[in-house]
C-alpha cells in the first residue's frame, strides 16, 4: 500500500526519506525490478527490503515465478528476511490452493506470520488432509486466535485423526450447542442432534403494548413506510439499547407483526438466556416460496437459509453491486435465468417483485446445484461468487464439504457459505 506508506513516511526525519515513486514503479512491474537488481543490493537494509517488496508483489499474481526469483537472491538476505519472503509466498500459494504452499510455510519457520497467514497455513494442510500440519499450525497461533470456534473445531478434528479422541471430544463440547457452523459440525462429531433452546414464553399483551408504544419503534416504522430504511434501522437499533431478553422478544414479535422481518431476526438474535428461534429463523411468505421450492425439489431449509442470508427477507433490498430483491439477483443473472426458463413478460424492473424474484432465484439455485455435483455447499458458493469460481475451488480428489467451505479464498463467500448452511439447519 504505497500511498499509505508515503503518508506514514511523512512522520520520519527528512534524512530517512522515502522514494514513493520508485515503489509505485516496482509495484506495477515487480519482475522487472528483480531482473535489474544491482550486484550489491544486499549490502543495505533498504535494498533488501525493496527486493522483498518486489517478491511480495509478484507473488500476488504468480507465486511460482516469485519463488524462483526469491531462491536466486535469498543468499543475500538475513534468515529473518528469508523467512518473511517465504511466508508471503506460502500465503499466496495457499490462497490459490497450490501444492507448494505447505513446503513454503516450512521455509518460513521463525517468521512472524500474521493471523491471516497462519489461518491459510491451516487451510493448506486441510486441503491435503495433513492433520499433523494442521495441529502444528494451530499451535503456532496466538492463544486468543486459536481459541476461536473455527480453529477449536479443526484442532479437535486433528486430534481425533491422530487417535486422541478424548481430547477432541473435550474441544467439541467446548463449542457445541451454539447456532453457528462450527458448533453444528462439533455436535455432529459428538453424535448428538442439533437442537434449539426451549422456546421462551410468548410476550404478553402488556409487553407487546409497551413495544408498540416505544417512540423509537414508532419513528422507525414511519421511516420504513417512506422507504428510509437506513434511518429506520438506526432508529430501531438505538431503541434496543439496555433491553433485557423479555423486552427484546416482545420487540421482535412486534417487528414480525408489522412484517419488518429483518428487525424481527436481528432483535431476536440479541437475547442471551431466553430465546425464540422461530423469530431468529423466521420463514415468511411460505405460501409463495415453498411451492416453488417443492416444484424444483429444493430443500426448503436451504432455500430459506440462503434467502435469510441474502436479504433478511427485505423485498426491495439492493446491494452495493446492484443485486436486487429477496434472493439478491444480479441483473445479468436475472436476464439469463429468465431466458433459460422462458419466463414470459419478464422485464428487469420486475426483478424485485416477490413471485418473479423467487421464481428466478429458486431456478438459479437448481441450476447451480445440478451443475455442481448436487452439493449444496458448492452451490451456495456458486450463488455468491459464481459457478466458475465454485468449480475452480474444488480439489483434484475427494474433499469434504466442511473443508471446501473453510478453504474458499474469498472471505465474504467463505463466511456466506458457512452462514447459509447453518441457517439451513435451523
Amino acid at each position: 500500500r504505497v500511498a499509505a506508506a508515503r503518508s506514514a513516511a511523512g512522520y520520519l526525519p527528512a534524512a530517512e526519506g522515502f522514494d514513493g515513486r520508485g515503489l509505485e514503479s516496482i509495484a506495477q512491474a515487480p519482475a522487472r525490478h528483480l531482473d535489474r537488481l544491482p550486484a550489491g543490493f544486499g549490502t543495505k537494509r533498504g535494498g533488501r527490503e525493496v527486493a522483498l517488496f518486489a517478491v511480495q508483489r509478484l507473488a500476488k499474481n504468480d507465486p511460482q515465478d516469485a519463488a524462483r526469483r526469491l531462491a536466486r537472491i535469498e543468499s543475500q538476505l538475513s534468515a529473518e528476511e528469508r523467512a518473511y519472503g517465504w511466508g508471503q509466498l506460502a500465503w499466496q500459494a495457499a490462497l490459490r490452493h497450490q501444492p507448494e504452499a505447505l513446503a513454503w510455510y516450512e521455509k518460513a519457520a521463525g517468521a512472524a506470520l500474521s493471523e491471516e497467514q497462519l489461518a491459510w497455513q491451516v487451510r493448506a494442510a486441510l486441503r491435503v488432509h495433513d492433520w499433523s500440519a494442521v495441529l502444528r499450525a494451530i499451535s503456532a497461533m496466538p492463544p486468543v486466535f486459536s481459541a476461536q470456534p473455527d480453529w477449536t473445531y479443526w484442532r479437535g478434528r486433528g486430534l481425533a485423526a491422530i487417535g486422541r479422541a478424548d481430547e477432541a471430544r473435550s474441544l467439541y463440547l467446548r463449542i457445541g450447542g451454539q447456532p453457528n457452523f462450527y458448533s453444528n459440525l462439533a455436535d455432529e462429531e459428538l453424535g448428538r442432534p442439533i437442537e434449539v433452546p426451549p422456546r421462551a414464553t410468548s410476550p404478553s399483551a402488556e409487553e407487546l403494548a409497551i413495544a408498540a408504544a416505544n417512540p423509537g419503534f414508532q419513528r422507525s416504522l414511519a421511516l420504513f413506510r417512506v422507504d428510509m430504511r437506513i434511518e429506520g434501522v438506526r432508529e430501531w437499533v438505538w431503541s434496543l439499547r439496555d433491553m433485557d431478553d423479555r423486552t427484546l422478544l416482545a420487540a421482535a414479535e412486534f417487528a414480525k407483526r408489522n412484517e419488518i422481518w429483518d428487525r424481527a431476526i436481528n432483535t431476536a438474535d440479541r437475547t442471551q438466556a431466553l430465546h425464540n428461534y422461530r423469530l431468529r429463523y423466521i420463514a415468511p411468505f411460505s405460501d409463495r416460496v415453498l411451492p416453488k421450492a417443492d416444484e424444483l425439489a429444493l430443500n426448503n431449509g436451504w432455500v430459506y437459509g440462503l434467502m435469510r442470508q441474502e436479504s433478511r427477507f427485505i423485498m426491495n433490498a439492493k446491494s452495493s453491486v446492484g443485486a436486487k430483491g429477496l434472493m439478491q439477483l444480479m441483473p445479468a443473472t436475472a436476464r439469463w435465468v429468465a431466458k433459460k426458463i422462458k419466463l414470459t413478460n419478464f422485464h428487469p424492473a420486475r426483478v424485485t417483485e416477490m413471485d418473479t424474484n423467487v421464481t428466478l432465484g429458486t431456478h438459479y439455485m437448481k441450476m447451480v446445484l445440478d451443475s455442481l455435483d448436487n452439493h449444496p455447499v458448492l452451490a451456495s458458493a456458486a450463488y455468491n461468487a459464481g459457478p466458475g469460481r465454485a468449480r475452480k475451488w474444488r480439489a483434484e480428489g475427494p474433499l469434504e464439504g466442511a473443508i471446501y467451505a473453510e478453504t474458499i479464498p474469498f472471505s465474504e463467500t467463505r463466511d456466506y457459505v458457512k452462514k447459509v448452511m447453518s441457517n439451513a439447519v435451523y
